[in-house]
């Protein structure tokens, strides 16, 4: 076995081989060499090389988002590091944990005008779970920190950063482990899996004639015993609200949630105004449910989750630290049904919305959300959807998705910047096959992440062109005017076509339904190589079908 001869990059390894970190991605550099060579030789590790640090650091929260299980990425000194920061802010809010080390020079070198250096301690203070600033020679204290790193990503879900000085030389290798670091051994945090004071809020629920249930972003699917769910579908006092990225599903769910309130007036909203409502889950996408539970708050609102409570609607009430299924585990044994008119009037106003919108895309033409409807009816049973930030995750939120197949997307910070990546990692770590849909603006914006020698060959992307962002035109205050165009839209006329060439990708193109119908078939049955299918929709007409699927459907 070959070792790096600097005994602060021995430890690591050690450390993390030790803690079970088993994904390493490395950025190529020079500072961080030591690592490098310790990471690549030592069997323990699955080591990946991505250049881009950007595209690395999502890449790597796609594999940690698939495994449930830290991922490593390791890069050099100076500006190297702060391309991960996008990455660290998503992982920080969709509880994901992710393992930053960077390697520095010694803090005599900070500030004295050496090339790639920047004050690289604490760079990640705001958006990360624990921060490991090391010293340059190998310590007991040293030791403990790298420790309490990993063991803080793992019990915070969350990003964790180790800073490790090293001095040159950086190449030089030994046969011999130089180091004996020590492992510590974490002290199990176990949420409870009962209620404390369980009575006030037994009472509580059996009074209630309107609970709402909001399920956001759940990584891990299926989190929540079926049994569960029928109970929810069950009681006329309870409706349930599911986000696509949920992966819960019952017939009895809504799983479009603008499509059902969208339409509302005031004495609809008042109808579905809740006494109880119940979060769990990650960020909510819909900006209509959000502003509706800010507006008409509930009495109550509990939200479940080991770690967190966002009071997003600012009516947070108790936050339950525990599993949501440990929690409905213990308290629905203790309820009882309650007679409600709740879930039957709101099911059938969705019942119908339903009818109108089948209705709807029956007539529409060739559009983002024709596209979408046909694109997500064609997804593979059993796949796994990874789907980008703006408009697209909107536009899936409003389509019905098989329940087989598990939806995922960075709505931690909601950006555009590594969706691509992000799916690649996730491809890499499942045995699933796996879709990405992206549009237009987030695919150029992270094109990098196809710079990728590990891309899986039957990995799809279906590009959604509508020449530039379509989400500005959906949102109000949209005008068609050169600086709308300009600064927000984004307008261009760039395709995906010369870079499939470029990174040996199939490349197809639909402009029309047939086209779209043919290279659909065509997009599956090529698993030689990843492909891309890239369809054309008309920029200036999408939004106005948007907007009027809203106004017909009442």
């Amino acid at each position: 076995m070959i070792y790096p001869k600097i005994a602060l990059a021995q430890s690591i390894i050690e450390i993390c081989s030790a803690k079970g970190i088993h994904n390493i991605i490395i950025s190529p550099g020079s500072r961080n060499a030591p690592l490098t060579i310790g990471f690549a030789q030592n069997p323990n590790f699955k080591c990946y090389s991505i250049a881009d640090e950007r595209c690395a650091a999502f890449f790597a929260l796609g594999i940690a988002q698939q495994t449930q299980k830290p991922t490593a990425v390791v890069c050099t000194s100076g500006s190297a590091l702060l391309n991960y920061y996008p990455a660290v802010a998503e992982a920080f809010y969709s509880q994901i944990p992710l393992i930053v080390i960077s390697a520095d020079r010694p803090q005599n070198k900070i500030d004295i005008g050496d090339g790639q250096t920047i004050r690289q301690e604490n760079v990640f203070l705001n958006h990360s779970v624990y921060n490991a600033n090391l010293t340059e020679e190998a310590s007991a204290e040293n030791d403990l920190k790298i420790n309490k790193a990993i063991e803080t990503a793992i019990s915070q879900k969350g990003p964790v950063h180790i800073n490790a000085p090293f001095e040159e030389p950086l190449y030089e290798t030994v046969s011999e482990l130089t180091v004996e670091p020590k492992i510590t051994h974490a002290e199990e945090i176990i949420p409870a899996k009962i209620i404390e004071n369980s009575a006030e809020f037994v009472s509580i629920w059996n009074s209630a004639k309107r609970k709402l249930i909001l399920i956001g972003g759940i990584n891990e699917v299926n989190s929540i015993d079926k049994e569960i769910l029928e109970n929810f579908a069950g009681d006329p006092s309870i409706v349930v609200l599911t986000e696509t990225t949920s992966n819960l599903h019952h017939p009895s769910f809504i799983n479009s949630i603008d499509s059902l309130i969208t339409p509302f007036d005031d004495a609809d909203f008042q109808d579905l105004e809740p006494e109880v409502l119940i979060t769990f889950g990650g960020m909510i996408v819909s900006k209509r449910i959000k502003a509706f539970l800010r507006k008409y708050k509930p009495a109550h609102h509990w939200h479940i989750d080991t770690l967190r409570a966002y009071d997003t609607f600012n009516a947070l009430s108790k936050h339950f630290v525990m599993e949501p299924n440990d929690f409905f585990k213990d308290l629905l044994p203790k309820t009882e049904f309650t007679a409600s008119d709740y879930f039957a009037k709101i099911d059938s106003i969705y019942a119908l919305r339903n009818i109108r919108k089948q209705e709807y895309l029956k007539k529409i033409p060739f559009s983002d959300f024709k596209v979408f409807e046909k694109v997500i009816e064609s997804l593979p049973k059993n796949s796994q959807l990874q789907i980008s930030n703006s408009s697209a995750i909107r536009y899936a939120q409003l389509i019905e998705i098989d329940p087989s197949i598990e939806v995922f997307c960075n709505r931690g910070t909601s950006g555009i910047d590594g969706s691509t990546s992000t799916a690649v990692g996730a491809a890499v770590a499942s045995y699933k096959q796996t879709v990405f849909i992206t549009g237009d603006i987030s695919f150029l914006y992270d094109s990098n992440a196809l710079w990728n020698s590990y891309i899986p060959k039957n990995f799809k992307i279906i590009l959604i062109n509508n020449g530039g962002g379509g989400i500005f035109r959906i949102l109000p205050g949209h005008q068609e005017k050169p600086v709308f165009n300009t600064y927000f839209e984004t307008s261009h006329q760039l395709t995906a076509e010369h870079l499939a060439r470029m990174y040996q990708c199939n490349y197809f193109k639909a402009n029309d339904l047939d086209e779209l119908n043919v290279n659909l078939v065509k997009l599956y049955d090529s698993n030689d190589a990843p492909s891309i299918l890239e369809v054309f929709t008309p920029t200036v007409e999408n939004d106005v079908i948007l907007k009027q699927y809203f106004k017909e459907l009442v």
